[in-house]
């Protein structure tokens, strides 16, 4: 396999190419690998003969001190869509009226629960706590007339 180099690379890119994590490279490097070379910020990168040198050592487990050196399977490489991962559904919360339908239904309308339970999400979409419940069935009221 021919991993193509580059003119330089980061740390994080260099790890995704021979495969293994950011954390154990920082671990192996002047031991097995070459230390990184810095540019005018400061910021670690390999260069094209660094880069050549990590993917020999890692091909033949022998590091640059000379001494054998045994690395895990290689990783998967990281794709590049992102991983989906599961939730749980929010559960759907179905708020019922029965006193506003109870009212509405002694008024002389024949509803439902559903008509009620919408008509109510309409007319109060942040909920009807902390409002006169004589003026929600009124509302309520008003609007399933004007919708049948």
């Amino acid at each position: 396999m021919h991993i193509e180099t580059k003119a330089a690379v980061t740390v994080a890119e260099m790890a995704r190419m021979i495969g293994m994590s950011r954390a154990r490279l920082y671990q192996l490097m002047g031991k097995a690998f070459p230390k990184p070379k810095r540019d005018e910020s400061g910021r670690p990168y390999f260069d094209e003969e660094q880069q050549q040198t990590i993917l020999e050592v890692r091909r033949r487990n022998c590091g640059i001190d000379g001494k054998p050196i045994l690395f895990y399977a290689p990783r998967n490489t990281i794709s590049t869509t992102p991983v989906k991962r599961r939730t749980k559904p929010k559960p759907v919360i179905v708020q019922s009226y029965p006193e506003v339908a109870d009212g509405i239904r002694g008024l002389g309308l024949v509803v439902t629960d559903a008509q009620v339970t919408a008509a109510v999400s309409e007319a109060y979409p942040d909920g009807i706590d902390g409002t006169d419940l004589g003026e929600v069935i009124r509302n309520v009221f008003l609007s399933i007339q004007r919708n049948n």
